[in-house]
């Protein structure tokens, strides 16, 4: 599934992005300071629906950048504590600044790995979380080994991620709706990302070739698809 990939019932071909980590500074602090608050919100309610609150065990959180999600993942279930992984430094650096004001530290551990990792804990986590890693890596399978290797029996997985759309002409109203006003890097990088994005067609089928059960996969937004459910 790796590389370029075509959905019969999509014919816009996927995109690769050009490289999996946004290590340069200034991209990482455009897009830490960009407004994604309407998704974090969404990915949030997401998880209430697998796992009503409060949850208070132990969660890993695949690639999350400045650490937005974790941060507030941890605000909203104030008994858990988070392992936040991240690869690129300049997006680890801001992750440290926004743990450190939001008084987190001590729930809160940020790790710098790229997947796939060896060093993380087998079956140990009741939660693991992703939001928006998967349409970076060169192998999409390398979230789905972490997943399966990581949770622990029964624990919920939640993994949103951008949905490619199915014309060229979709993808610029998707950018003229959401990132109308965002800097220029913001509105190239989205485009991008809705071009390395995956259909829900292509996500079953990496599933299906992992051998995860118990995940469903469908559309959320008008952009967004998630991968959700407790691994059987």
């Amino acid at each position: 599934m790796a590389g370029r990939t075509f959905d019969s019932m999509n014919p816009l071909q996927r995109r690769p992005e050009p490289r999996e980590l946004m290590d340069d500074p200034d991209q990482a602090r455009a897009y830490a300071e960009a407004d994604f608050s309407d998704a974090n919100r969404l990915f949030l309610e997401l998880f209430d629906t697998l796992h009503p609150q409060p949850f208070q065990g132990e969660a890993l959180d695949l690639g999350s950048g400045p650490a937005a999600i974790p941060i507030l993942f941890a605000r909203r279930h104030v008994g858990c504590r988070v392992d936040a992984v991240e690869g690129a430094p300049a997006m680890l650096d801001l992750a440290r600044e926004a743990v450190a004001s939001a008084g987190l530290g001590a729930r809160l551990r940020l790790l710098h790995h790229c997947l796939p990792c060896s060093e993380l804990p087998e079956a140990r986590y009741q939660a693991v979380l992703s939001n928006s890693l998967l349409h970076h890596l060169a192998d999409p399978l390398d979230l789905w080994r972490t997943v399966r290797r990581c949770a622990a029996p029964g624990a919920v997985v939640l993994v949103m991620d951008l949905m490619r759309p199915a014309t060229m002409k979709e993808v610029e109203t998707l950018v003229e709706r959401h990132a109308a006003d965002a800097p220029k890097v913001l509105r190239r990088d989205f485009r991008a990302s809705l071009l390395a994005a995956y259909t829900p067609r292509e996500v079953r089928a990496q599933l299906e070739r992992i051998g995860l059960t118990g995940l469903e996969v469908t559309a959320v937004s008008d952009r967004h698809l998630a991968v959700r459910g407790r691994l059987a």
